[in-house]
């Protein structure tokens, strides 16, 4: 029998709708492209200003929980330490700043609006400014405010009140139990559709951009057959790295991949007009706060134009679609921060270095364009985005190696990113477990792939992008809903007293502060707390009626049964489970030698993560069994 631990429902759901809009693709080629404009001039002309309007709502809702009393909670228990230092986890974030987007947009979308501004005179100095600042606009703090809702409600839920790492979790405030129900499931459905189309949109990117490369550099075709090959080779890749389990290779991987970004970022900063970027990045950040307001909720309502479905409202569509992606990396790696430090860190580091980034690659581009290209990489850009970053190039020094190390980029970020989207749909589409048997993850690997071929075939660019508007419209109601469930959660947590009896001694926090905790100590404390408090509860329970309770072993596990109704059964499972200590950098936190404490962990239904119980007497344990069976019985 095949191992699983999927949530039927949301797995084969999820799998359903992309199926069938895959399907009607396939069923008619011809119009596939028509009927996916269409669709999307009429989610912008209903829906664009509700995009507009949810992102202005998304930003201000991270900065009000930011930066206002919630500010000082913590991504988990109140005594919970941060899982990497300060310095390691704004290095991650940093991490999370990079993408296939950087890499195709780099050059594309400054000298796209520097020829074609929306306002300004093409082609002037006016123009340049003009397209900086809307850049800018693109991949500033409405970006990341996006990811770091989505990131805070999945960490908040899950290292706070000890949820399952599902999107459901954040709305427990509205819904109550019902989140256990159909209306869960849809969301997390909509959650893995959004998801899948978002990364598909950013493989699709990215293998435009290979091809590209290839053609302009190697002469190989730039064919829809070659876009087919690259996409079955880079997913084949994705697959092996799924089989071999090379979460170790493939982090080790994506640092090296963000460091060679790094150094051709810092190449071009030095052999460019480095004085001049250096004032354009002042002046740029200048026009970008001057401008705030304004293009936060411009539209133009009262001359409507193309652009806004081309640029805003796609990115904006993009970013929604991938937020549960992103935003589940970020939460993994913020347990133990303050809100606080949460929405400073998110919102900031990675938006800084983009700006950087930005600048670099998009006035040199731009300055070039004025001087010696002569208008010869906007010509590129019109002709075929995907080859604006190799054109670019050939006015440096190093053209060939420089491209080569672009395509080599793009084919790592293509990798990592189809791993990781594939880990981050299943965990979605598996109730938030997070050691689900490989062959799901290949499953999910296997169908980004598809997506991305067969929308690729059907309409190419334009396809990609009106699914992942279309997708990342049912999600941002979603959205909102999660800020409403933040706002209320957190609110309640401020407005409520923790007791003392509610937490171990402060004897046993000092040792725990000071001495990691040994195997052998842990599985003592089973022994002397867990086990007589879960026996305990248990003969209670039969004095009281519940005679189908019992008390298990499960080699150094202790596990407590209670049948609440006919095949409905209740599970409280405390184990010896391992953590890492954190880590001083970002490398030794991915090294398999890492330093690790033993927690004494509870784990109720065999799903979400395991709450700590290290140092809790039997009485508090007994409590804390109670409070999950009164959860239980009242769904």
């Amino acid at each position: 029998m095949i191992e699983t631990r999927m949530n039927p429902r949301v797995f084969w759901g999820g799998s359903g709708v992309i199926f069938a809009l895959l399907g009607t693709t396939l069923l008619m080629p011809g119009r596939a492209d028509v009927v996916f404009k269409a669709a999307q001039s009429w989610t912008i002309d209903t829906f664009g200003w509700f995009y507009i309007a949810s992102v202005a709502v998304f930003l201000f809702v991270v900065l009000i929980l930011g930066f206002g009393p919630a500010g000082k909670l913590k991504l988990g228990p109140d005594d919970a330490e941060p899982d990497f230092p300060y310095v390691s986890w704004l290095a991650m974030l940093f991490a999370a700043g990079m993408g296939i987007g950087l890499m195709y947009f780099a050059v594309a979308e400054p000298i796209q609006h520097y020829i074609s501004p929306p306002e300004a005179e093409s082609g002037t100095i006016s123009a340049a400014r003009e397209a900086m600042a809307i850049t800018f606009h693109h991949y500033g703090v409405h970006a990341w405010a996006i990811y770091a809702l989505v990131g805070l409600s999945l960490a908040y839920f899950t290292f706070r009140r000890d949820m399952p790492l599902t999107l459901r979790s954040g709305l427990s405030p509205i819904l109550g139990k019902r989140i256990n129900g159909p209306i869960g499931d849809a969301i997390d459905i909509f959650a893995v559709c959004g998801t899948v189309f978002g990364v598909a949109t950013s493989l699709g990117l990215g293998v435009s951009q290979m091809t590209a490369g290839l053609a302009y550099n190697y002469g190989l075709p730039d064919t829809m057959t070659a876009k087919v090959i690259v996409i079955a080779i880079v997913m084949g890749a994705a697959t092996l790295s799924v089989l071999s389990g090379a979460d170790r290779g493939i982090r080790r991987l994506s640092e090296l991949n963000l460091a060679v970004a790094v150094l051709l970022m810092l190449f071009v900063l030095a052999v460019g007009p480095t004085l001049f970027l250096m004032r354009a990045l002042v002046q740029n950040f200048g026009l970008y706060l001057d401008h705030f307001v304004m293009r936060t909720f411009t539209l133009y309502a009262y001359e409507p134009r193309a652009w806004m479905a081309d640029w805003t409202l796609f990115y904006w569509a993009w970013w929604i679609a991938w937020s549960p992606f992103v935003g589940m990396f970020i939460a993994r790696i913020s347990r133990g921060r303050t809100i606080r430090e949460f929405v400073t860190g998110v919102l900031f580091v990675p938006t800084a270095f983009t700006f950087l980034w930005m600048t670099v690659f998009g006035n040199t581009a731009i300055s070039l364009d004025l001087g010696q290209a002569a208008g010869g990489i906007g010509d590129a850009v019109q002709a075929n985005l995907s080859t604006a970053l190799f054109k670019f190039f050939e006015y440096l020094p190093a053209a060939s190696v420089t491209s080569s190390l672009a395509i080599l980029l793009v084919a790592v970020f293509f990798v990592t990113s189809a791993d990781s989207g594939a880990l981050v749909i299943d965990t979605l589409a598996s109730g938030g477990a997070e050691d689900s048997p490989r062959w799901q993850r290949i499953y999910w690997c296997l169908l980004l792939g598809v997506t991305a071929t067969l929308l690729l075939v059907a309409g190419g660019l334009g396809a990609l992008q009106a699914a992942t508007l279309l997708a990342a419209l049912p999600f941002c109601f979603i959205m909102l809903l999660l800020s409403f469930g933040l706002i209320r959660q957190t609110s309640a947590d401020l407005s409520g007293v923790t007791l003392a009896n509610d937490a171990p001694a402060v004897s046993e926090r000092l040792k725990r502060l000071f001495v990691p905790a040994s195997r052998a100590e842990i599985l003592r404390q089973i022994e002397r707390s867990a086990l007589p408090a879960l026996e305990s509860v248990c003969e209670t329970l039969r004095d009281e009626g519940w005679a189908n309770s019992r008390v298990d072993r499960d080699g150094d596990d202790v596990m407590l049964s209670v049948d609440l109704a006919p095949e409905r059964t209740m599970t409280y499972r405390v184990a010896p489970r391992s953590r890492p200590l954190a880590a001083y950098t970002a490398l030794e936190a991915s090294e398999a030698r890492r330093s690790i404490t033993w927690i004494m962990g509870a784990q109720t239904n065999g799903t979400g993560r395991y709450h700590d119980l290290t140092g809790f007497s039997a009485d508090q344990i007994a409590g804390d069994v109670l409070t999950q069976l009164e959860s239980r019985r009242e769904r």
